[in-house]
């Protein structure tokens, strides 16, 4: 038996190697600090893990749930915007409840494009978008992101024939793996476009939750004109330290709110409803939860800063979710340095260029760790005499 042609088509999994080699360095007994993974590090907080305990006992989550998800969190994803973005939600026809959201991310150009059609994906980015390529054999177009445009997107740099025939674009802020943010103005000029040239927009906001410096992540949503053209995809993943429990929504426009409910309707039974009923509770009772998050990611993002300055290697904060995106010293690729951190100095990191090609020359580090773990790994660095 082989596999299909889809299959074979599929990227190879970056994250996988990544979690391979580390375990390797482990199985050797050595101590690792792995700056490399995206997985948080804190528990979920425990009243929404009360709000679970309490749903499972309930009968009716042992049945199956409502093929497009239960109203309470449609309504509290709703309640949850109008709140935190003053945008206003739809919660029967412009919500879509998903098993986190990569899975959004994936499906989506199966259920919007036809194959050979043409999408727009920001480099560097989330590896898993290329899933969605090969699943529904599509092509696609990168849209450089450098430090001299902030890691935006410059669409002067689109071709006449680009713009033309692309009918997707995802874009991610706070940005994997740069950190970077947003403005306002970009967004606005990012639906101008996608009016202009018939280009529906997928903003991945797994990291709105997480901004610096007293600045809130803007949401794509309240741009004016933003439901016309695209969606927006949320996680309680990284907001809520809920990586393990694969819940998220897309909000905005009702007809790809509608595709994607509607794959999802040959796809799924929708996800358990007890952990529907706390990602409810999540979204809706008192968020000094992740008021506390973003502060324990703002100290420890102070401290690797500082740490990074303090050997010469010239670095710049990241003003949202929790990676820093740290050039790598004259004479290494990202891939080398990254090998060379983990097999000289027990440090790991996510090579650049597994983001895409302008990924080339940098090394992706969560704050995943504590601020003791972060100044070990710097200290260890420095012994190799690099900077």
């Amino acid at each position: 038996m082989e596999f299909s042609n889809r299959l074979k088509s599929l990227p190879t999994q970056f994250f996988a190697t990544l979690v391979h080699k580390v375990a390797n360095a482990v199985s050797e007994g050595r101590d690792v600090i792995n700056l490399g993974q995206g997985n948080p590090d804190q528990p979920t907080p425990e009243h929404i893990v009360k709000a679970l305990q309490d749903a499972a006992t309930n009968p009716q989550s042992h049945k199956y749930s409502p093929f497009r998800g239960i109203n309470e969190l449609k309504q509290a994803a709703a309640d949850f915007y109008a709140r935190e973005y003053q945008v206003e939600i739809n919660p029967n026809t412009e919500v879509a409840i998903m098993f986190g959201t990569k899975i959004g991310l994936v499906e989506l150009p199966l259920a919007l494009m036809n194959e050979n059609e043409l999408m727009l994906l920001p480099d560097p980015g989330y590896p898993d978008y290329l899933s969605g390529v090969g699943l529904a054999n599509v092509r696609f177009d990168t849209m450089p992101l450098i430090e001299e445009n902030n890691y935006l997107p410059d669409y002067s740099r689109l071709t006449k024939e680009q713009k033309t025939a692309a009918k997707l674009m995802y874009l991610n802020y706070p940005n994997n793996p740069t950190g970077a943010t947003a403005t306002k103005e970009f967004f606005e000029e990012t639906v101008a476009l996608a009016k202009e040239s018939d280009i529906a927009i997928v903003h991945d906001f797994a990291y709105g939750g997480i901004g610096f410096d007293g600045i809130k992540p803007v949401s794509f949503l309240k741009t004016e004109g933003a439901k016309d053209v695209g969606v927006e995809m949320y996680t309680l993943s990284k907001t809520y330290n809920m990586a393990g429990w694969r819940v998220g929504f897309a909000v905005g426009n009702p007809t790809i709110i509608e595709a994607i409910n509607l794959i999802q309707d040959h796809l799924f039974v929708s996800l358990f409803p007890a952990v529907q009923s706390a990602a409810a509770a999540a979204l809706n009772e008192n968020q000094q939860c992740v008021d506390e998050l973003v502060s324990l990611y703002e100290g420890r993002r102070n401290a690797l800063v500082k740490s990074c300055m303090k050997i010469g290697w010239d670095v710049k904060a990241p003003k949202g979710s929790f990676f820093a995106w740290l050039p790598v010293p004259t004479g290494y690729t990202s891939e080398a340095f990254a090998d060379l951190l983990l097999d000289k100095a027990n440090v790991a990191v996510a090579a650049g260029n597994g983001f895409g090609t302008y990924g080339e020359g940098y090394v992706r580090v969560g704050l995943l760790v504590s601020e003791d773990r972060l100044i070990e790994a710097i200290e260890r660095i420095e012994k190799l005499h690099l900077f």
